[in-house]
C-alpha cells in the first residue's frame, strides 16, 4: 500500500503517538510550555510566557506540519514537534521545534520521537535537517547520538520572534538506514 506524503501524518510506536496539532490544543500545551526550565537551553528563553507561547502555537498551527506528543497509555501531552520547510527541488525537510515537559527528561522520549519521524519520512526524502540553538547542548548531544553531521552555524528567522543563530545538522537517508 502506498502511503501518501503528507508532513503531519499521525505516527505511533508502542509507546507514544504523535498527533496532529490542532487549534484547540493550546491549554494542553501550554500547560507543558509554561515552566521555564523547558526553554533555558532554546533561542528564545522567554516561550513559557503565556503571550510569547501564543506566537510559537501560532507558527506551529501555521507549519502545517507540528504534532503533539502524547503518551499512549495515558493520552498525557507530553511536548510538540514538527515538520517544516519541507523541499521538493532537493528532497529536504526539517524536524525541530521541539520540546517536551521536564518530568519526561532523561526518559527516552525524543529518540523515540525522532526514530518515528525519520523512519516515516525517508520514504520521500533524502535529507533531513535539523536546527538546534547554538547554546542548545542538550540537543547537539542529541543531534549526535542520532548520528546527525553539524553542517554549521547559520541566523534563522522564528514566527514573529527574534532571529537567532542555530547549529544545522544534516542527516541523509542513506546513513540513517545504514546505522
Amino acid at each position: 500500500m502506498m502511503v501518501k506524503f503528507s508532513i503531519q501524518e499521525p505516527l505511533e510506536n508502542n509507546k507514544l503517538r504523535l498527533v496532529p496539532l490542532q487549534d484547540t490544543d493550546f491549554e494542553v500545551l501550554y500547560a507543558v510550555a509554561k515552566d521555564p526550565k523547558v526553554w533555558e537551553q532554546h533561542p528564545n528563553k522567554n516561550r513559557f510566557e503565556r503571550s510569547v507561547f501564543q506566537t510559537f502555537f501560532e507558527g506551529a498551527l501555521q507549519s502545517k506540519g507540528a504534532y503533539l506528543v502524547q503518551d499512549k497509555a495515558t493520552g498525557a501531552v507530553l511536548g510538540s514537534t514538527r515538520f517544516y520547510n519541507y523541499n521538493a527541488d532537493d528532497s529536504s525537510i526539517f524536524i525541530g521545534y521541539t520540546f517536551y515537559g521536564t518530568k519526561t527528561w532523561g526518559m527516552g522520549i525524543n529518540p523515540q520521537v525522532k526514530k518515528m519521524m525519520l523512519d516515516y519520512i525517508f520514504d520521500f526524502v533524502a535529507i533531513v535537517y535539523f536546527h538546534v540553538g547554538n547554546a542548545n547542548e542538550r540537543s547537539k548531544i542529541a543531534m549526535e547520538k542520532l548520528g546527525a553531521k553539524n553542517m554549521g552555524l547559520e541566523e534563522i528567522a522564528y514566527h514573529g520572534e527574534p532571529n537567532r543563530i542555530n547549529v544545522r545538522y544534516a542527516i541523509r537517508k542513506e546513513d540513517y538506514r545504514q546505522a
